[in-house]
């Protein structure tokens, strides 16, 4: 497939899903498989746009590429907001979870879920440029 670049908006989002949906169907993914991957890639999506570029004060890109082989459908989301590894965060995410109900906050589940929705998720800091790497593995 073809790389694709969106402007770092919620606007996007639909954009995304569609290229994640796509991309899928074209490794052969069946439908659950297909929404994992699709729910994960949303929410790091979202926490890019949101954290990343919005409350950051600053705008961007988000640039998405799927690649195929035999084995695994890989989709990585690039963007150049600060430097942010969704998997330091869910070592705090996971401390919370582990508090009484009543303490515990609504936010910071969506990372663990993104991560635990596919199987194997990567992180880089590649110069100035945030990469999320989604792995399915194919049927």
């Amino acid at each position: 497939m073809q790389p694709l670049t969106v402007p770092g908006t919620l606007d996007s989002l639909k954009a995304i899903a569609n290229y994640v949906l796509a991309a899928a169907a074209a490794a052969g993914l069946d439908k659950k498989a297909s929404s994992h991957l699709r729910l994960a890639a949303d929410e790091i999506a979202t926490n890019i746009i949101t954290y990343g570029y919005q409350e950051a004060g600053g705008s961007g890109a988000v640039d998405l590429r799927a690649e195929l082989d035999e084995k695994t459908l890989t989709i990585t989301l690039e963007d150049t907001a600060e430097a942010f590894d969704p998997l330091l965060k869910v070592a705090e995410e996971e401390k919370m979870l582990q508090l009484p109900i009543k303490q515990q906050t609504i936010n910071g589940r969506g990372i663990i879920l993104a991560i635990e929705s596919v199987d194997k998720f990567l992180y880089e800091r590649v110069g100035d440029r945030n990469r999320n790497i989604f792995v399915m593995n194919r049927p």
